[in-house]
């Protein structure tokens, strides 16, 4: 508990971060039960773009070398969905121009030496060896639904959120929930607690053809 107290500050980017993806995940998963089919809003890739820049600064402070894997590997995807949607030149310019170098200059900290750096996130004396293992192959996992759902994507040239995406993120959001209570990190414990629930939900939507909030055939 007083370590938890202790590194309170360095929570804080990380509950925000955690924060935009349950909104991201919320707003896709009240769509779709509405709907009564599996939805996948341009709002959804917008957030999750700017929460994994923020993600990328929590893993950073807290020297966990899984959830900065995890970010590395689904940030351009992110980027790539927005402009199979026509939506990526409608951001301000700036910030187009910008955001793409996040990724390069967190892996030229990460190369420098200092506190932040590669050998000091694989020498944390607070994650046993095999847990850190264990995190780097749960967000392996957990993020390689967004590698499949970019190469749909890609095929059909429109963004979309496939059967298979849902159960990459069933299977890999339990395995960091796994990981985040051994690791006693709250952030990862709240969000991934909620999201396996629209996780399941978005498969039961995806083979019965009904949400929750959508509207029902009157009977005959």
């Amino acid at each position: 508990m007083q370590q938890l107290l202790a590194e309170l500050p360095i929570y804080i980017p990380g509950f925000l971060a955690q924060s935009l993806f349950f909104t991201r995940s919320f707003i896709q998963w009240f769509s779709s039960e509405k709907a009564g089919k599996v939805l996948s809003p341009i709002i959804y890739w917008q957030i999750s773009l700017i929460a994994s820049i923020i993600m990328m600064g929590y893993g950073l402070l807290r020297k966990d070398p899984a959830i900065i894997t995890g970010q590395f590997i689904t940030f351009y995807v992110y980027i790539r969905n927005l402009q199979i949607e026509k939506a990526w030149k409608q951001i301000p310019a700036t910030f187009r121009y910008v955001v793409p170098f996040v990724p390069l200059v967190l892996l030229i900290i990460l190369l420098l030496p200092g506190n932040y750096n590669m050998k000091q996130l694989t020498s944390n004396q607070n994650i046993d060896h095999w847990l850190m293992v264990f995190g780097i192959v749960a967000q392996v996992i957990f993020t390689f639904r967004f590698v499949y759902q970019w190469i749909v994507a890609e095929k059909n040239q429109k963004s979309s959120l496939p059967l298979l995406f849902w159960f990459f993120s069933l299977t890999g959001g339990a395995m960091t929930l796994f990981y985040a209570f051994m690791r006693l990190d709250p952030v990862l414990l709240i969000s991934n607690g909620m999201g396996v629930f629209m996780y399941s939900r978005n498969i039961i939507v995806h083979y019965t053809g009904r949400g929750l909030f959508s509207k029902r055939l009157p009977t005959k």
